[in-house]
C-alpha cells in the first residue's frame, strides 16, 4: 500500500509523544502536546483521502479525481452540517436524501467510492468524445460520485464501518487471542498467497474505528521476529556458504520487518526453519493475545515498531509486546536449533552444494520480449531493493515466457505466475510474472514444463495474458532475479529498451 510510509511516519510521531509523556518532558495538556498531535492525525483524519488515491492507482481510474470526491466528504460545510446542534436533513434537488455523517478517518466508505468510479469513469470517457474529455469527464465525475457518495454509498459504507466496529469490539472481549495467534502462527503462508494483503487492512480500519489495531500488528511483529530469529540460527548451523550468507543478510532485513527475502530464500526451501517460526510466532501471539495487546499506529513490522504499542499513558503495552517478542524469538530459535541437528546433516551428506562456475562470464537471455529496465524501475519495492537479488524488470509487450538458458526448473508455483531455474553452470534466476498475480489463482496463465525438468535455452515456458492481467487492475511486469547473486562479484544488464526475447540480458563475472 503506498499510504503506508505515511502511516508508519504519523505513528511514529505518535510514539515520540508518548514517551514523551511518560518520561514527563511534556504535558499532555500543552501547546506542544497538542501541536505534535496535529503532525500526527493530520494523516489519519484525512485518510480517506490518501486510501482513495491509493486505490484509483490499483483500480486504474483518475487518483487526482478520487481524492477530490473524498475531499469532498471532509469539506468543513459538511462537517458543520453534520456537527450542527440541530442537524437538518440535507434533500439535494429537494428530491435526493443526503445522510448527515462523518467521514473523518473512515476506511469502508471511500472504498466503496472509489470502487464504483473505477466503473463510472470507465463508461464516461466510452461515451465522451475525446476532444472535450478533459472536462466533462471530471465535471460529471464530481457531480455522479458526490451525489451517490451522500446518498448511498457513503451511508452503506458508515453502516458496514459500525458493524465492524462491534465485531473488533467482540473479539477484543471475547476472543482477543485469537487474531494475533492466526497472523503469528499463519502470516508466512498468508505471505506465500498474497492472502496478507487482504488481511491488514483490518488493521487499518480497527485503528480508524477504536484508536488501535489487536487484529494484525502484534501476531505480524511476532511472526516477523520469529522467522529472523530462525534464519539467525540458520545462518550459524549451516555449512554452506551461500546458504549462511543469504540467511545471515535475510535475518537482518526480516528484524527490520522485510521478511520475503529469507522468507523465499532460506526458510520455505529448508523448510523446517518455517515449522519453527510458525510455531515461536504463534506462540508469541498466544501471550500478545492473552494481554489484549495492540498498537496504537500502524507502520512496519519490524524492532523498530515496538515504539507503536506506547499509548494510554502507560508502557503496558510496550512491555507485553517484547515479552511476545521474546517468546516468539526463543521458541523459534530453540525448534530451528534442535531440528538442524537433524535436517542439517541431512542437506549436507544428501545434497551437498553446487559451486556455480564463477572464473568465467555467464550471459543468459532475454526471457520475455518488451521494455527492459534495471531491477529498481519495478513498482515492488522488495524487488525494486534488491533485496531478492539483482535482475531486471521488463514491461512486456508478448505474453510468453522463454527458458533464458540451459538448465533445470527448481519451483514452479501452482498459481504459475512465478518459475524457478538453474542453469546448468549455477545461475539460480527467479521470473515473476506481475504484481500481487498470486491473487489471479492460475487464471490468464499457461505452464508447458513442470517441476523437475530439465529445459533448453529458448524453451517455450510459460504463456500469460498481460492485457487481461491489466484489465483485472494487477502491473503485469515481469520481474527476472538472480536469487543467488552473492555468489558474483558483478552483474551488468545488457539490454536496455524494448527488447526481443532471446537476445542477451544479463551477464554475470
Amino acid at each position: 500500500m503506498e499510504i503506508i510510509p505515511a502511516l508508519s511516519g504519523a505513528g511514529m510521531v505518535k510514539a515520540i509523544m508518548a514517551l514523551l509523556v511518560v518520561f514527563h518532558l511534556i504535558d499532555n495538556q500543552s501547546q506542544t502536546y497538542y501541536m505534535l498531535n496535529v503532525f500526527a492525525d493530520g494523516v489519519f483524519y484525512f485518510l480517506p483521502m490518501l486510501l482513495a488515491f491509493s486505490e484509483a492507482q490499483k483500480l486504474r481510474c483518475n487518483p487526482v479525481l478520487a481524492a477530490g470526491v473524498a475531499a469532498m466528504m471532509l469539506h468543513p460545510n459538511w462537517i458543520a452540517l453534520v456537527t450542527a446542534e440541530e442537524a437538518i436533513p440535507v434533500q439535494f434537488f429537494q428530491v435526493i436524501p443526503f445522510t448527515l455523517t462523518s467521514y473523518a478517518s473512515s476506511v469502508i466508505p471511500i472504498i466503496l467510492i472509489v470502487f464504483v468510479q473505477s466503473y463510472v469513469e470507465k463508461f464516461l470517457k466510452k461515451w465522451i468524445p475525446k476532444a472535450v474529455e478533459l472536462v466533462f469527464v471530471p465535471m460529471c465525475t464530481f457531480l455522479i460520485m458526490g451525489t451517490l457518495a451522500f446518498s448511498v454509498l457513503g451511508p452503506i459504507g458508515s453502516i458496514l464501518g459500525d458493524y465492524l466496529a462491534v465485531f473488533f469490539n467482540f473479539l477484543s472481549t471475547n476472543a482477543s487471542w485469537l487474531p494475533a495467534v492466526l497472523i503469528g502462527g499463519l502470516l508466512p503462508v498468508m505471505v506465500m498467497f498474497g492472502l496478507h494483503n487482504g488481511v491488514a487492512p483490518l488493521g487499518v480500519m480497527q485503528m480508524a474505528n477504536l484508536g488501535y489495531d489487536s487484529i494484525f500488528g502484534p501476531g505480524c511483529l511476532c511472526s516477523n521476529m520469529a522467522q529472523a530469529s530462525a534464519g539467525l540460527v540458520v545462518a550459524l548451523r549451516t555449512k554452506d556458504k551461500k546458504e549462511r550468507q543469504t540467511a545471515a543478510s535475510g535475518s537482518i532485513t526480516a528484524y527490520m520487518g522485510i521478511t520475503e527475502p529469507l522468507l523465499y530464500g532460506v526458510n520455505l526451501p529448508k523448510k523446517y526453519p518455517l515449522v519453527a517460526a510458525m510455531i515461536g510466532g504463534g506462540l508469541g501471539g498466544v501471550y500478545a493475545g492473552l494481554t489484549h495487546t495492540h498498537r496504537f499506529a500502524t507502520g512496519s513490522s519490524g524492532l523498530p515498531a515496538v515504539l507503536l504499542y506506547i499509548g494510554d499513558n502507560t508502557m503496558y503495552y510496550l512491555t507485553n509486546i517484547v515479552i511476545a517478542i521474546l517468546i516468539s524469538m526463543v521458541v523459534s530459535a530453540a525448534l530451528t536449533y534442535l531440528l538442524s541437528l537433524r535436517f542439517e546433516k541431512v542437506v549436507h551428506e544428501e545434497s551437498p552444494a553446487v559451486t556455480p562456475a564463477k572464473s568465467m562470464d555467464l550471459t543468459f537471455l532475454v526471457s520475455v520480449s518488451g521494455d527492459v529496465q534495471p531491477i529498481s524501475h519495478a513498482d515492488d519495492e522488495a524487488f525494486a531493493s534488491e533485496a531478492l537479488g539483482k535482475g531486471a524488470v521488463i514491461f512486456p509487450s508478448e505474453g510468453i515466457v522463454y527458458a533464458p538458458f540451459d538448465g533445470e526448473i527448481e519451483a514452479l508455483f501452482p498459481t504459475k505466475h512465478a518459475i524457478g531455474l538453474r542453469s546448468d553452470s549455477g545461475i539460480e534466476v527467479l521470473i515473476h510474472v506481475g504484481i500481487d498475480t498470486v491473487k489471479l489463482e492460475g487464471k490468464y496463465f499457461e505452464a508447458f514444463t513442470e517441476q523437475g525438468a530439465h529445459v533448453k535455452k529458448g524453451q517455450k515456458l510459460l504463456s500469460f495474458d498481460y492485457k487481461a492481467i491489466e484489465k483485472e487492475g494487477y502491473q503485469s511486469q515481469v520481474l527476472v532475479v538472480i536469487s543467488n547473486t552473492d555468489d558474483y562479484n558483478e552483474i551488468v544488464l545488457e539490454a536496455n529498451g524494448n527488447t526481443s526475447a532471446q537476445c542477451p540480458m544479463i551477464t554475470i563475472h
